[in-house]
């Protein structure tokens, strides 16, 4: 679908974790879909990984926010496996790309055959000291067709959208499902935080979605809506790494305050900070 405001600038926003760089989020051909601009090459997009306090990599408790995901991070696991069961309740295997220090693989692995890829080293290795199958690429695993595909705020990462679509819908078995969960520019912790919000994370981020822009992307790519739900304790997490980058402090009860009216917003609007997608081949 063409965007007659391909190019447009949504806003601007700075890179707050490792270079202090500024970049533009513009509007693309697809109605809805944003991307940073300029995006650095895959060669180069790795040097803007480099930082302690990139969570996702690594397993550390050593700040309050790094506790905080780690208790997130530990309920969301019996969340996510009770949607893999739901969805598809004779899966056998589960693939999860971008799979991080592989702690969603680890727990999985006592009711489906489990596979992960993430392409950082670090957290690939620390996946592999808890005796995970994960790989660095796709097309390095053994197993070529999975029953669940999974994607954790992984597909915003990645340079080719279509590319990677296309991937997962090969991979899918007839019956299988993707779960993809990405953020939420529509939500209102997005619009309260504008270019403070920490889940534009630029330039890490590439692609940034709204619901439309979702559905348009999966369908072109033969994968079919049939669930949407919200990633709750997101608006939470997300507001005081926010405040953090637009005060210089976490200003927890403030974040609270804007994360808790982001979801009771949301009710009705089901504009969540974070949304998951649980799709289909058709």
């Amino acid at each position: 679908m063409s965007n007659s405001l391909e190019n447009k600038i949504h806003l601007r926003a700075k890179d707050s974790l490792v270079s202090n760089e500024e970049f533009e989020i513009i509007a693309t051909k697809i109605e809805g879909l944003l991307k940073t601009s300029p995006t650095p090459s895959e060669d180069k997009i790795g040097n803007y990984y480099q930082s302690e306090n990139y969570i996702s990599h690594t397993d550390s408790t050593k700040t309050f926010i790094d506790k905080l995901y780690q208790i997130i991070k530990s309920y969301s696991l019996k969340r996510k496996n009770k949607l893999f069961k739901k969805y598809n309740p004779t899966a056998k295997t589960l693939l999860d790309i971008g799979s991080g220090t592989g702690d969603l693989i680890f727990y999985c692995n006592k009711y489906f055959d489990c596979y992960g890829t993430e392409p950082n080293k670090n957290a690939r290795e620390l996946s592999l000291k808890k005796g995970n199958k994960v790989v660095e690429k796709i097309e390095e695993l053994p197993v070529k067709k999975f029953d669940i595909i999974s994607m954790w705020h992984v597909l915003e990462h990645v340079h080719d959208l279509e590319i990677q679509l296309k991937k997962i819908h090969e991979m899918l078995n007839e019956n299988g499902i993707a779960i993809i969960a990405v953020p939420n520019y529509k939500s209102y912790d997005a619009e309260h935080y504008k270019e403070a919000w920490a889940a534009y994370d630029v330039p890490r981020h590439i692609w940034h979605f709204n619901k439309h822009s979702m559905k348009t992307i999966l369908k072109e790519n033969n994968l079919f809506v049939v669930k949407i739900l919200p990633l709750i304790f997101d608006s939470f997490y997300v507001s005081m790494l926010s405040e953090k980058i637009k005060t210089g402090n976490t200003n927890f009860i403030k974040a609270l305050r804007i994360g808790l009216e982001s979801n009771v917003k949301a009710k009705s609007t089901g504009e969540y900070s974070s949304l998951i997608y649980i799709a289909k081949k058709q």
